[in-house]
């Protein structure tokens, strides 16, 4: 297949700059991946879709506050993004402008507090950076840190909580799990309430989620390499619901690469993480997931292909034309589907 076959037409006013007030007030498309069908709903709605033994799956990856503005001695304006931590105070980042970021070049941001050095150009262009401070990271970075918004999103963010899940608690990402975004704490106790399981996955989105594929042939993209997991909890949590009949409804492309990366040939689960490239498009047999809860995606995206894959190509362009002409709000603060 030809990374063409996932284009669609969207009006840039559709590409939602800011989050709805209330999370659960945002639009859900619920498509039939069988027949094809669509409803018109609320987010508070997808209550009435789930039935009691059936386990909605969440990623708990907590967005890092990644994006650090700040200057040269010289005073020239650096934005460092941190990519990925190798330890020792050293990250591995993305400088702009790369430029003036050549080994031995420092840092300031804030009002010294941080420093950075470059130590290391990689082949990509990506910089090798080590960080002095006092203190703890992370709390550094609460202070002095932006949240890294996908390029696509022009506005600022006023409330940084809002590009978190209610449920988010193990830092690592670089983008947020987005079909999250719209459960609110109520939602979810009523959901429980009904009987619906819920179970914790952990995948570090990275970066190169939004990295648009090149390649005219799909079976020729590489994908990034995420870190994902499962511990003991959520392991039993699956193997009974499948063991009882009830559907595991994964809560966005995350968990379901998590869920299709880390299953068992038999279907079962057990506690253990990996490194995963998974790259699921047409043709791909889902062994984990039985039903979809996701957001509106880039057109000839990789997250486009893996809907396509679960619902059928066609039934889910005709969806996305669909919710075009109804001017739903797409991509990371946009509205949502569910795919049954």
């Amino acid at each position: 297949m030809k990374t063409s076959d996932f284009w669609y037409d969207l009006p840039e006013e559709l590409i939602a700059q800011t989050p709805l007030e209330k999370r659960d007030s945002s639009r859900l498309l619920v498509l039939d991946r069988n027949s094809g069908a669509v409803g018109h709903k609320h987010f508070y709605d997808i209550i009435d879709y789930l039935q009691p033994g059936d386990c909605l799956v969440m990623n708990d990856s907590r967005v890092l506050p990644a994006r650090l503005l700040g200057h040269r001695p010289s005073g020239g304006a650096v934005e460092v993004l941190l990519l990925r931590d190798l330890g020792g105070k050293k990250w591995e980042c993305l400088c702009k402008p790369g430029r003036k970021m050549q080994v031995g070049n420092e840092v300031i941001f804030g009002n010294g507090e941080l420093t950075a050095v470059v130590t290391e150009v990689k082949e990509d262009g990506n910089r090798v950076v080590e960080f002095r401070y006092e203190g703890i990271f992370l709390e550094v970075l609460e202070r002095l840190g932006k949240m890294p918004l996908p390029p696509y999103i022009k506005a600022e963010l006023q409330d940084q909580e809002r590009y978190q899940t209610v449920y988010s608690r193990e830092v690592g990402s670089a983008a947020a799990p987005t079909a999250g975004l719209h459960f609110t704490n109520e939602l979810l106790e009523n959901i429980r309430k009904k009987g619906v399981k819920t179970a914790f996955v952990t995948l570090h989105v990275g970066l190169g989620t939004f990295r648009p594929v090149k390649a005219e042939e799909i079976s020729d993209h590489h994908m990034h390499s995420e870190l994902c997991m499962i511990g003991e909890e959520t392991a039993k949590i699956l193997n009974e619901t499948k063991a009882n009949g009830g559907r595991i409804i994964c809560v966005g492309t995350t968990s379901c690469r998590t869920l299709e990366s880390l299953v068992n040939d038999d279907g079962s689960f057990e506690a253990r993480s990996t490194w995963t490239e998974i790259f699921i498009y047409p043709g791909y047999q889902f062994k984990a997931m039985q039903g979809l809860i996701t957001n509106f995606h880039l057109p000839e995206s990789t997250l486009v292909m893996l809907v396509s894959a679960f619902a059928g190509r066609e039934n889910v362009l005709s969806a996305y034309e669909e919710a075009v002409q109804q001017q739903y709000r797409f991509f990371s603060f946009g509205d949502a589907m569910l795919i049954l």
